[in-house]
């Protein structure tokens, strides 16, 4: 009883023992903080070659990946298929003119964020609205929303900002009181969130996608006012950097690929600890300056996380393993340190491991009229006890699979007395990763997830 507990009081604080993930190869490491996008409503073998191969980190997905809601779950359904460890599946759902999920792919017309903070300003209607998107997104099998947009609404013909109504208010304090309620609406479903576009992207009067962006002039130190509240009240998604260049910041490059505004100003004065990640680096204020390699560089060195790419094919070869190979060639010149991959991969694996946990966690008992399954530790190495009650006596069988449908192991297969029965499971064996197990008998059907990590 007293290793259970310590067991799953480092699990409830996300420590991850060093040994949890000793196994992964630095590639793998490395392509952990890449997410890509795709063209089509299926998933292409090139991305699944990524995923099982490669060790891809996650995927975003467009208003052209959906045709409707049915659509999406299966297909957030394939993609988790192919992975041992959970996929980011990542979409924009901020609301309004910035909605993936819409009137066009089987869902409703909704408000923006302009709408919400400022024409109506009431926190019960942001929150009405926000749980509406996030029950969307939790029915589909979406786990991060890139949203809300936290900028400020200094220039309200901004045209990537405030032409478009992405911004809740002028006023920062009225966009960290909807952003806020926003983000509670989103993780009482468990969907992690993204605060874009650091640091402010409300005064530009350009637009990132379109070219070089310089906030120099323009932008204010009340624009991180939103970012810094949220941060002080422990918020715990992540950041999304912007491509925005401020000369006050950082005289050389833009806030995507600046170590003195993420690192320095995000992480050291801000305090935040959690994941950030880039802007789609395809975006032409990037694209246009500098180099795939070149800002696979600076990103990384920045302190940034993940890479977002909106594509997964590049040159006819995949993106994934172009920027892999990009970075093994950097750290062995010593260019990036390899410390930084760590770091980065502790992070990620810090929140997938909270995922795991939130969704598989087995000491909570799953019941079906009186029959109960779970299992503990979860997650273990290399052993853990399958508990389950039965109501009846009969003929029962408790079988393990792996993601795929495949029989692992059959742990009984006969006769159980009424009353609870506990047995052991030894993953010696097994390559980590997630897994199933299965209690089927005359009145029952009940199945759970476990999780090796070694």
């Amino acid at each position: 009883m007293k290793n259970r507990l310590l067991v799953s009081l480092l699990i409830s604080l996300f420590i991850i023992p060093s040994y949890s993930f000793s196994q992964t190869d630095l590639r793998k490491k490395i392509a952990s903080m890449v997410m890509v996008g795709f063209s089509g409503t299926t998933v292409p073998d090139s991305l699944i070659k990524d995923i099982t191969s490669r060790g891809l980190g996650g995927v975003i997905l467009f208003a052209a990946n959906v045709n409707n809601p049915q659509q999406l779950n299966q297909l957030t359904a394939q993609l988790q298929s192919y992975t041992q460890v959970p996929l980011f599946i990542a979409i924009d759902q901020e609301g309004g003119k910035v909605a993936r999920l819409g009137q066009n792919n089987g869902y409703t017309k909704t408000k923006t964020a302009y709408n919400l903070g400022t024409v109506i300003n009431s926190l019960d209607t942001t929150a009405f609205w926000s749980l509406k998107m996030a029950n969307w997104l939790s029915d589909g099998g979406i786990n991060v929303n890139f949203a809300p947009d936290v900028d400020v609404n200094v220039n309200p013909n901004s045209p990537a900002i405030g032409a478009l109504e992405r911004s809740f208010s002028a006023n920062p304090n009225d966009v960290y009181l909807h952003a806020q309620k926003f983000i509670d609406m989103f993780k009482s479903k468990k969907i992690i969130t993204a605060l874009k576009h650091f640091p402010g992207h409300g005064s530009a009067l350009q637009d990132s996608h379109l070219g070089f962006t310089d906030i120099t002039n323009t932008w204010a130190d009340s624009e991180l006012v939103p970012f810094r509240k949220l941060i002080q009240n422990n918020y715990s998604g992540f950041v999304m950097a912007g491509h925005l260049f401020n000369a006050h910041l950082d005289s050389l490059y833009p806030a995507s690929l600046s170590y003195k505004t993420i690192t320095n100003l995000l992480r050291t004065q801000l305090g935040f600890n959690g994941i950030v990640i880039t802007d789609g680096l395809f975006m032409q204020a990037i694209s246009n300056n500098y180099s795939f390699d070149k800002t696979v560089e600076l990103a990384i060195n920045a302190g940034d996380d993940i890479l977002l790419y909106t594509i997964n094919i590049l040159d006819d070869h995949s993106l994934l393993d172009s920027v892999v190979n990009i970075v093994m060639s950097k750290v062995n010149a010593g260019i990036i340190p390899q410390s930084r991959i760590e770091e980065s991969y502790k992070r990620i694996m810090a929140v997938k491991q909270g995922m795991i946990n939130s969704v598989y966690n087995g000491r909570v008992n799953q019941t079906v009229t009186g029959y109960t399954l779970t299992n503990y530790p979860n997650p273990f190495n290399p052993s853990t006890t399958i508990e389950c009650t039965i109501q009846k006596p009969g003929i029962y069988s408790i079988i393990v699979y792996d993601v795929l449908g495949n029989v692992i192991s059959v742990i009984h297969n006969g006769f159980f007395a009424m009353g609870t029965h506990s047995l052991s499971f030894n993953a010696d064996n097994l390559a980590s990763g997630i897994y199933f197990y299965k209690l089927t008998g005359p009145n029952v059907n009940l199945s759970k997830k476990m999780v090796i990590i070694k």
